[in-house]
């Protein structure tokens, strides 16, 4: 059966289209919001079974829209076409909350610095070290990765971050950088590289603000644990 011809012999309150436009999104589960997205399934696979068979494979749809390409064309129905369309949600959700972390200051509105940064290092697989230059206002200037490393490391130069941030004209810094491991807690070589890189922008009047570690659906802020003084 086709999907088309599927869908019409379901009943209105168990299309996911009629669901969402009746009840909101929350009335809808992954599965069926997925569905939405995808349309049409293949030869042999509804989409409704397509979508079910994608989640439970990648285990979220977090995972689902930060796998790589290569994984996705292993999938019989999902096409270019419909990779690019699971690539784009992604990028659309990261630049609507870039966009609201630069419209509002970064320290009032934590829960969306929050997400960007789990949003900016969603689906990378080795060590990254970003910062979030801010202005005299604490609203976000630019959140720039400066430094890569392995799977479990970043070679991290103070005297980088402080040519960005006099280029950039920045008051304030927030340092972020995740552990692919999903665990963000802290090391010490976290700490003292953060204690460094806070003492260093103080000869120049930058205030280090944070340093936030992004983990698997976590984030450790280094100023809540007291670890900035």
């Amino acid at each position: 059966m086709s999907d088309s011809r599927h869908q019409a012999s379901q009943p209105p309150s168990d299309r996911p289209r009629e669901k969402l436009l009746n009840h909101g999104a929350e009335s809808l589960s992954d599965t069926e919001l997925l569905a939405i997205l995808l349309r049409t399934g293949s030869k042999g696979i509804g989409v409704i079974e397509l979508s079910h068979t994608l989640i439970h494979h990648f285990g979220s749809l977090d995972e689902l829209l930060t796998a790589r390409p290569a994984q996705l064309k292993r999938f019989k129905g999902l096409g270019q076409a419909k990779i690019a369309e699971l690539q784009a949600i992604l990028a659309i959700c990261q630049r609507v909350l870039e966009h609201r972390v630069k419209q509002g200051n970064a320290l009032t509105s934590p829960d969306s610095t929050r997400q960007y940064l789990q949003m900016h290092f969603r689906g990378k697989s080795s060590e990254q070290f970003a910062c979030l230059f801010l202005d005299t206002r604490h609203r976000v200037i630019v959140l720039e990765t400066l430094f890569y490393g392995t799977i479990n490391s970043a070679a991290v130069y103070p005297r980088e971050i402080l040519k960005r941030a006099l280029a950039l004209n920045a008051s304030a810094v927030i340092l972020s950088h995740n552990h692919p491991s999903g665990d963000p807690e802290p090391s010490q070589a976290d700490i003292r590289i953060t204690q460094t890189i806070k003492q260093a922008l103080e000869l120049i009047d930058i205030e280090c603000l944070d340093h936030m570690i992004v983990g698997r659906g976590q984030i450790v802020s280094l100023a809540e644990r007291g670890l900035l003084t």
